[in-house]
């Protein structure tokens, strides 16, 4: 199964200024966040961002920040807690037709285009982004966790929740994964804008 752009959405959780110092190669894993981010945009996919306690922490860096749709301040772990999982779901749409064709108990709205597929990467990946990534699968969302966007403030922390989260359902991809299965070929009329931030 390979990543779709247009059923995907992507949550970048806790790029949080004051804590990024004390991540593992926090530099990379910024930048591949960025990356991510930019590359959505090209490609239309939506883009949120989290934040845990923004008055101790932080907000997220400039750059991250500045991708987001909106950005979800919060003080639970998991994002999912706070509302996410709401923000994720595409709203219903008015019911369509004639308004006197059917009773309106009886109207059902219609469905809108679901966005299933969340791509999250974030810090720290053994708290926030696991918690938040567990959650979103047991809201049933397909998760696919960006491992060389992910960091903890140790390496085991982090490698510890990428087993867990693998095993609980989730797919572990990289950024140029996800940038080339949204592409899906070379034709795409955003494959050089692409191609320029994957290399």
């Amino acid at each position: 199964m390979l990543l779709d752009a247009s059923q995907s959405q992507l949550v970048l959780v806790d790029y949080q200024a004051r804590l990024m110092p004390a991540i593992f190669e926090g530099e990379a894993v910024v930048r591949n966040a960025v990356r991510l981010g930019q590359m959505a945009r090209l490609l239309e996919v939506p883009v949120w961002g989290t934040e845990e306690n923004p008055s101790k922490l932080g907000e997220n860096v400039a750059d991250i920040r500045a991708l987001c749709r909106r950005t979800l301040a919060r003080m639970h772990f998991s994002a999912a807690e706070e509302g996410l999982g709401e923000w994720l779901r595409a709203p219903a749409k008015a019911p369509q037709g004639n308004a006197r064709s059917l009773p309106k108990h009886l109207q059902k709205p219609a469905a809108a285009e679901e966005r299933n597929a969340i791509v999250i990467a974030g810090c720290e990946t053994h708290v926030c982004l696991l918690q938040t990534a567990l959650d979103l699968l047991e809201d049933e969302f397909e998760v696919w966790v960006v491992t060389d966007a992910c960091g903890s403030r140790t390496e085991r922390n982090r490698d510890a929740a990428f087993d867990r989260l693998a095993g609980a359902g989730a797919e572990l991809v990289t950024t140029e994964m996800v940038g080339f299965e949204w592409l899906r070929t070379a034709e795409h009329p955003a494959f050089r804008e692409v191609l320029a931030l994957i290399r």
